[in-house]
């Protein structure tokens, strides 16, 4: 597994795709941040770092799957798959060392935004005068939110031979399953089972840790949603050994 994790790690890092990927969402946000109108915290009047938390999470539904489309869509076009399949190694460790490293480039995008927090902190009347408690929640809202876009795509990855297909399915899936049901729960004719619906969605658990208390019903919430979509991943792969 380890030496899978260090092979995804080498092949993002080496190919020109990989920074392409990390600069274009650095500058997106960025531009959010401190750019353009009406979301620019020079605009706010106080120290405030909501718009990067507010932006990054559909940059990051590009992102994710951009990072994942080729980690088993590329192994089944050019047959490398079936050869990595039969080595000492079971199909779970072979989806977590793609995974983990996929979630460590994601974690390794959002690292330079410290320096937006940074500045921020500073650029108050009075240094300091900014809620750190929600800052630091809404990085790990922002980290967890990045492991399950990225449980996603490496479940598209698994079903289709083409990365482009892969990407456009696992963005499909990752807006679907970050603002379909907040879409859904709020129908009037949902009305009764509009707050159950809204708690299926990512996005309601991604605010609950970004107000700053990490509750344990959100954490187990993104362990067991990743948890399924690497299961669904490993069920794909062992369709496709034994079928």
């Amino acid at each position: 597994m380890i030496n899978i994790f260090r092979k995804e790690i080498n092949s993002f890092l080496s190919s020109l795709i990989g920074y392409v990927v990390i600069g274009v969402f650095l500058i997106l946000t960025g531009l959010f941040v401190w750019v353009f109108p009406e979301t620019n915290v020079m605009d706010y009047g106080y120290a405030n770092i909501d718009p990067l938390f507010i932006t990054a999470p559909w940059v990051l539904m590009f992102l994710a799957p951009a990072i994942t489309m080729k980690l088993f869509s590329e192994e089944k076009k050019t047959g490398t798959l079936e050869i990595l399949t039969t080595k000492p190694i079971t199909d779970l460790q072979i989806i977590l060392g793609k995974y983990l490293a996929a979630l460590c480039l994601i974690v390794f995008a959002i690292f330079p935004t410290l320096i937006y927090f940074y500045s921020v902190y500073n650029l108050g009347f009075e240094p300091g005068n900014i809620d750190t408690g929600a800052a630091w929640g809404s990085y790990i809202g922002l980290i967890f939110l990045g492991a399950a876009f990225a449980s996603i795509g490496i479940l598209a990855s698994t079903l289709s031979e083409n990365q482009i297909v892969a990407f456009i399915l696992a963005v499909f899936l990752c807006f679907v399953l970050y603002s379909g049901f907040d879409s859904l729960g709020s129908i009037s004719s949902f009305s009764k089972l509009g707050w159950f619906i809204q708690v299926i969605g990512i996005n309601s658990h991604y605010t609950s840790i970004s107000r700053g208390v990490v509750d344990s019903k959100d954490v187990i919430y993104f362990l067991s949603f990743i948890s399924l979509f690497l299961l669904l991943t490993n069920s794909v792969l062992s369709r496709r050994r034994w079928g």
